[in-house]
């Protein structure tokens, strides 16, 4: 395994992100990407503090195009996201997402990125980087956007718990909704 080159600055501004969340949200972070660093040496690590989710987005390079994998934290859980994920090979169906391209894994212990099918899934998306992941080189983080307002980045007090239920999950869409309401 390669070290990483570590930007300070991007380090810093990544823990003062992930510092909004949860401990019990922050913890399950740090240690997945720990686990998912370890296993993608070399690679780019884009940090997007978007609206909805913070993301570290992995690939080659510093272009959004070419990203591979992400890990994105939410205020109740954090998911292991494949760019490419329709194209991978997946006999378990571990792979959640019916999209034409992302799919993704919710992540409720770090060891899950180290279970051998993950294994197998992440080391299929490193293979379709393109260019290839240089794994003799150092990894980097840069920072490429942080939004000044944000979604709250832990449960409102006294706010009851979901299982089960994800991204784009258990809510109608609005067109379904429409037609309800319009007969």
């Amino acid at each position: 395994m390669t070290e990483r080159s570590v930007s300070a600055r991007a380090e810093e501004r990544l823990a003062g992100f992930m510092a909004r969340f949860t401990p019990e949200i922050a913890t399950l972070a740090r240690a997945a990407l720990a686990r998912l660093r370890a296993q993608v040496p070399g690679a780019v690590e884009l940090v997007y503090d978007n609206y909805n989710a913070l993301v570290v987005a992995f690939g080659p390079t510093e272009k959004t195009a070419e990203v591979i994998l992400s890990i994105a934290l939410y205020p109740r859980w954090v998911s292991l996201f494949f760019a490419w994920g329709a194209k991978l090979s997946d006999p378990g169906r571990l792979l959640e997402g019916e999209g034409s391209r992302v799919r993704r894994i919710r992540i409720d212990d770090a060891a899950t990125i180290d279970q051998p099918p993950v294994r197998r899934l992440i080391a299929q998306a490193v293979g379709m980087a393109s260019p290839p992941i240089d794994a003799t080189r150092p990894g980097r983080t840069v920072v490429k956007m942080a939004l000044p307002r944000v979604k709250a980045r832990r449960p409102a007090a006294g706010a009851r718990r979901r299982t089960g239920v994800g991204p784009g999950q258990g809510r109608p869409r609005r067109a379904a909704a429409r037609r309800t309401r319009s007969g």
